[in-house]
């Protein structure tokens, strides 16, 4: 059989699955995500002529597959805030952000320098990588669709974390990449890292975000008679916007998550009432769908091809610790003092899911500098990706249901 044939009947498949199945584990503990990671190890054990799935062999691949997922889960999750931006709204967001994040990041640091022997680049990279929640993965625990409310606490506060994390992650990727190519006749240039790579980079996406969003947001509700995209009913602007976006930021060397998130948040909340926003939703959800289930079905392939063979009985603990320890913890302690409920800091605290993106972070990483642990590190992180989308799919959907009842039950005292 040809491979590439086969290839496109595996994701025609896994496109038939991602519009079907979700109906059918509604009331089911187990997860789209959950079903197709254990979908790709199952096939990639059998004798087909499978393209490759081993992200150690080839980052590049993997950055580029990465990269358009979380690309199209962004624009995504943009467009569906209806809360307004506002310093006091957004507090629990400014919370994961300036508190659990760094938290996040320091012990990634030193758990992989402490416990792992990681050598100061490669324990960084770990932090880093390992920080962010994945705007992916999480539909469970992210808001509703444009306009349709019920924007409590914690599904705000996942999702507008998850659209705007990419912002403080990547500068200490970046970090990660200068200190392992440093070296004795080119030592690590802090000046150039801080001015580059933290203020540059990260103000010029919130400007080019913020700059094109309201100039796309024009262009697609404002032009006049039947200039307007919005009277269209063409879904495909919200992949143009992504593209535009993205484009833009990352020639000008501005991270391009962070504008594309910002621009689909300017258009979302500068024209709020509008019905094309659910058109808009509707074609990036499907997007989305379509790209989370290729790496899904890889992400299981690479199990079945041996990506966590490297893991050590240290690697496994750590995986552990930082799904069931370091990121509750940070979460908690983000979220003290914080206006919201007991169970409601918890599962904020809990439900911050690593996923596709910690790959794509990862991949970027190993294309940009030499990391002496690359395969061992390859399966620490794919191991915490595994054991977040296991606990938390087998888990979201129960505990977001009990505290909906819970806050139907409290709302008339």
């Amino acid at each position: 059989m040809d491979p590439y044939k086969f290839a496109i009947l595996l994701v025609g498949l896994a496109l038939l699955g991602a519009a079907w199945v979700p109906h059918l584990v509604k009331r089911n503990p187990l997860t789209l995500p959950i079903l197709y990671v254990a979908l790709g190890a199952l096939v990639y054990t059998l004798p087909l002529p499978l393209p490759p799935a081993d992200p150690v062999r080839y980052p590049a691949l993997t950055e580029r597959l990465a990269e358009l997922a979380v690309l199209a889960a962004l624009v995504g999750v943009g467009l569906r805030i209806d809360t307004r931006f506002g310093w006091r709204r957004w507090s629990l967001t400014w919370r994961l952000l300036g508190i659990t994040m760094p938290l996040t990041i320091l012990a990634g640091l030193w758990l992989g320098q402490a416990w792992l022997g990681y050598s100061l680049a490669t324990a960084m990279l770990l932090g880093a990588v390992l920080a962010p929640t994945d705007p992916v993965l999480a539909g469970d625990v992210q808001v509703h669709g444009p306009g349709e409310g019920g924007e409590d606490p914690v599904r705000f506060a996942l999702t507008s974390e998850a659209g705007l994390n990419d912002g403080l992650a990547f500068p200490f990727v970046w970090l990660a990449v200068a200190l392992a190519l440093a070296s004795g006749e080119s030592p690590m240039d802090w000046g150039r890292w801080l001015a580059l790579d933290v203020l540059w980079r990260v103000l010029g996406g919130v400007g080019i975000g913020l700059l094109l969003g309201y100039a796309l947001m024009h262009l697609i509700f404002r032009s006049r008679g039947q200039m307007s995209l919005s009277r269209t009913g063409e879904g495909l602007t919200a992949l143009a916007i992504t593209l535009i976006v993205y484009g833009i930021a990352e020639l000008c060397h501005a991270y391009g998550f962070l504008a594309v998130f910002v621009a689909a948040l300017v258009i979302r909340q500068l024209e709020r009432d509008h019905d094309y926003h659910g058109v808009l939703d509707s074609f990036a959800q499907q997007l989305e769908k379509l790209l989370m289930s290729v790496m899904l079905l890889l992400l299981g392939g690479s199990l079945a091809s041996g990506v966590l063979a490297a893991l050590t009985w240290e690697g496994a603990v750590f995986a552990a610790v930082f799904v069931l320890g370091v990121r509750p913890l940070a979460g908690w302690i983000g979220l003290w003092g914080a206006p919201v409920s007991r169970g409601d800091r918890w599962a904020i605290a809990v439900f911050g899911v690593r996923g596709i993106g910690s790959l794509y972070y990862l991949a970027f990483a190993m294309n940009h500098a030499y990391f002496r642990d690359a395969r061992e590190l390859w399966a620490v992180v794919v191991m915490v990706v595994v054991l977040s989308i296991l606990l938390h799919g087998l888990t979201a959907s129960g505990v977001m249901a009990w505290l909906d009842r819970r806050r139907r039950g409290e709302a008339p005292k």
